[in-house]
């Protein structure tokens, strides 16, 4: 009877710390401050596959220039490590700058006032095709699409012309020409 008495008043103590830490505990996660998190590359992912046939660049001729925007990959610019383009082939042998993430705006566009992360300008009519492919961070690559101007358009656009698959494992290709 004693011992049975001496067992109930250690459960009992027992529960009460055990309800004091969880109380502390959850106190002082109250207090913490929430920390931003990127979303998973499934949601860039989606995103991306989303934006396909719209186009992950528009094409554009503005001030006697041909502008290709880089928009809408800048958006997932969290999740990737590298942006393959090519001119008129399907080379892949140039880069775009991919954005730095902010975990706290990871969909924001770059603060960039030259515009150097958003597109590059051509001369007029000089791309008749661009093939892209983003790399993920972990490596993955994309399919490659390749898009056209859009038949008289007056604003940003982008058709798809074909889209491949990688031929081989991702890898670094060797430049052929110079980055623009």
């Amino acid at each position: 009877m004693i011992r049975t008495k001496i067992l109930r008043k250690a459960i009992l103590l027992l529960a009460t710390a055990c309800i004091a830490l969880l109380a502390g505990a959850a106190a002082a996660q109250e207090d913490e401050e929430y920390k931003p998190e990127i979303p998973d590359t499934a949601i860039y992912k989606a995103m991306l596959d989303a934006n396909k046939t719209t186009g992950w660049v528009q094409f554009r001729n503005f001030s006697g220039r041909q502008l290709i925007y880089f928009t809408a990959l800048q958006t997932t610019h969290c999740r990737l490590s590298e942006i393959r383009y090519s001119i008129n082939s399907d080379g892949l042998d140039q880069r775009f700058p991919v954005a730095p993430c902010d975990p706290q705006l990871p969909f924001n566009l770059p603060d960039d006032t030259t515009n150097a992360s958003l597109l590059i300008e051509l001369e007029p009519g000089e791309a008749k095709t661009i093939a892209v492919q983003v790399v993920w961070e972990d490596g993955s690559g994309s399919e490659i699409v390749v898009y056209r101007p859009c038949d008289n358009a007056e604003a940003t656009c982008a058709r798809i012309k074909t889209i491949k698959k990688p031929a081989q494992p991702m890898g670094e290709p060797a430049p052929t020409s110079a980055a623009r």
